[in-house]
């Protein structure tokens, strides 16, 4: 046996279960420590003198009381007449002496406690007056057999005391990892249970303990026992204080949450990110291999990739310069890949980067066509699904995408039968594979210009958010979450792209990110509703789209070709050419303004030739 290693490994696990019964004991080694203190503070010359003069006047009163009542006895036997005059002076005498020796004891107790006995000896006169008599007791009980539970029980209140002495005083050995900054190691020493117990009460968190801080991979955390009255909201209503205390800089963030017991919180200093060392560049690798999930990000706390699901309608708010957009697309990339997209897109610089790829509506005649045939879709499918007999649609999802929501608002918000339509769109799409997902930087449900209808917000349950500008617009983008307190998310770059998750919990989350490089590199797949009828079609996958061979005709000349061809109307091109009606409309103006094609005066198209 290699006694060396034994007696190292005992060693080890002995200064671990005292490190951790440590804490429970520093408040009564710090109640005891404040008491000696305050008791040593009052002995003083001028307390000592005072009591001592109390004293002798004390024990004259006593002899003075004896005295007279002696006095009076005698005069009783000297007398049977009880109103005899020296009966009534005896009585008076005695009753003087016994008033005046009440008064002196009572300036004996006051000057007791202006000059008391120190802790250590009120502690051995206390454990004496349960010690000796137990000791006689075992004695005494042990004459027949043997009985010594009343002294081993003495013996153990005697001890109990003296080890809570010790590990309250006990120095904590706080583990402190070599790779830790100055600013984590200070924070890890003043959460260190003997510091915040001494220096509690001075923030008005006396009757909390902390337990020997630990350093995780999202940054420091401890558990603080809670005493008294103390819950985890009241606590959490204190943070000022813990910051205070602890000398926190003001952007860290501070997160204070129920522990696995009762009686117990969670203090979680969020010094570092657990999802630093990752890359935070999306692609296709991250799709989950279920077809009911879709990967958003990393936990920040804890690095674990977070999942939410892929056919649940969802709400992403985030103001302006927080990475809204590109949280969004691996999102829409997603939704891609594995089935139909249609963006419809109120700013449209989204729509540029998309337009290759998949249907994009910008312009108000796409825009409400999109809304249209979407809606179309939904009822196409709801007809195809009674007939069928299901009651779940089990074909490709067509994720209709609504991104700036005000602008699409503002849009259609006189035109009631679309307004109607998108709806009917959030509230009954899901089921028939059809879902919706918002995005706005004004998750405002009221107001003259709301990011998000009123009737739809409810039925968004899947909920992102970024930081927002406040306390309203937190309420509606995480609704009974909004005490996650998304619009407190520091500003800066390196917070762009992080948020918090509804029902998730106040953990904040780094989400993936695409460039424009990855959107391009795309597959090509343009959702129309004729398509649709066709059944499910195969996943796509990435691939770089090769370039288009010598001699076929892009999309603009198609439609130039068509014009001159004969058709006159944005729909007439449509069906020449085949392509979608956003692409005619954005390809005709594209035309118009150049002046291959001119507009007459009732709305036909001509060839810029046969106009002039």
């Amino acid at each position: 046996m290699d006694w060396k290693q034994a007696w190292s490994t005992t060693a080890n696990t002995t200064n671990s279960a005292l490190d951790a019964l440590a804490p429970v004991c520093v408040p009564f080694a710090v109640r005891w420590d404040l008491e000696a203190d305050r008791r040593d503070k009052l002995r003083t010359p001028e307390h000592l003198k005072a009591l001592m003069a109390a004293q002798k006047e004390h024990n004259a009163a006593r002899s003075t009381h004896a005295t007279a009542k002696s006095q009076q006895l005698t005069a009783r036997a000297a007398s049977n007449n009880p109103f005899a005059a020296g009966r009534r002076a005896a009585r008076v005498a005695s009753k003087a002496a016994s008033r005046h020796e009440r008064d002196t004891r009572a300036k004996l107790k006051a000057a007791r406690v202006n000059y008391p006995s120190t802790l250590k000896a009120r502690a051995i006169q206390a454990h004496s007056l349960h010690a000796v008599p137990s000791v006689i007791t075992s004695v005494v009980m042990s004459a027949s057999h043997l009985t010594l539970w009343p002294a081993a029980t003495s013996a153990v209140l005697i001890g109990a005391n003296v080890a809570g002495l010790a590990l309250g005083r006990r120095k904590l050995r706080v583990p402190v990892d070599e790779s830790v900054t100055l600013e984590e190691r200070q924070l890890m020493e003043r959460l260190d249970p003997s510091y915040w117990v001494e220096h509690a009460p001075d923030r008005g968190l006396s009757g909390t303990v902390t337990t020997p801080p630990a350093m995780e991979p999202g940054g420091i955390r401890c558990e603080i026992r809670l005493d008294g009255t103390w819950t985890v909201k009241t606590l959490a209503d204190k943070a000022d204080s813990i910051r205070a205390l602890l000398g926190a800089r003001t952007a860290l963030r501070i997160r204070i949450t129920s522990a696995s017991r009762g009686g117990w919180a969670a203090l979680t200093l969020a010094t570092r990110s657990a999802a630093a060392g990752v890359s935070s560049l999306w692609t296709p690798d991250r799709i989950p291999a279920d077809p009911l999930a879709m990967s958003l990000g990393l936990d920040t706390e804890t690095g674990d990739e977070v999942l939410i699901p892929f056919d649940e309608r969802l709400l992403v708010s985030g103001a302006s310069g927080t990475g809204k957009s590109w949280s969004f697309r691996p999102l829409m990339a997603t939704a891609h890949l594995r089935g139909d997209l249609l963006l419809i897109d109120g700013k449209g610089e989204e729509a540029t980067v998309w337009e290759h790829a998949c249907r994009v509506a910008v312009e108000s005649d796409e825009i409400t066509a999109g809304v249209d045939d979407a809606h179309a879709e939904m009822t196409r499918r709801k007809v195809d699904m009674k007939q069928r007999g299901i009651s779940v649609w089990d074909g490709r999802q067509l994720t209709v995408v609504v991104d700036e929501g005000q602008v699409i608002l503002a849009l259609i918000s006189k035109d009631k039968d679309r307004l109607q339509r998108l709806i009917e769109l959030s509230s009954l799409g899901r089921s028939r594979g059809v879902v919706l997902w918002w995005a706005t930087q004004y998750p405002l449900t009221d107001g003259g210009a709301p990011g998000v209808h009123k009737l739809i917000a409810p039925n968004l349950l899947t909920r992102f958010s970024l930081r927002v500008a406040g306390t309203t617009q937190a309420q509606v983008a995480l609704d009974d979450c909004a005490h996650y307190a998304p619009h407190q998310i520091p500003e800066g770059r390196e917070y762009r792209g992080h948020g918090y998750l509804k029902g998730y919990g106040p953990r904040m989350l780094r989400t993936w990110t695409l460039d424009d490089a990855g959107v391009r590199n795309l597959p090509k797949s343009i959702w129309t509703p004729e398509r649709s009828g066709q059944g499910p079609a195969a996943p796509l996958h990435l691939v770089k789209e090769p370039a288009a061979p010598a001699g076929v005709l892009s999309n603009r000349d198609k439609v130039l070709a068509a014009v001159q061809a004969g058709a006159r109307t944005a729909k007439e091109v449509a069906d020449a050419t085949g392509l979608n009606k956003g692409t005619v409309s954005r390809e005709i103006k594209s035309l118009v303004a150049s002046g291959a094609l001119v507009r007459s005066a009732d709305g036909r198209l001509l060839p810029g030739q046969q106009a002039a």
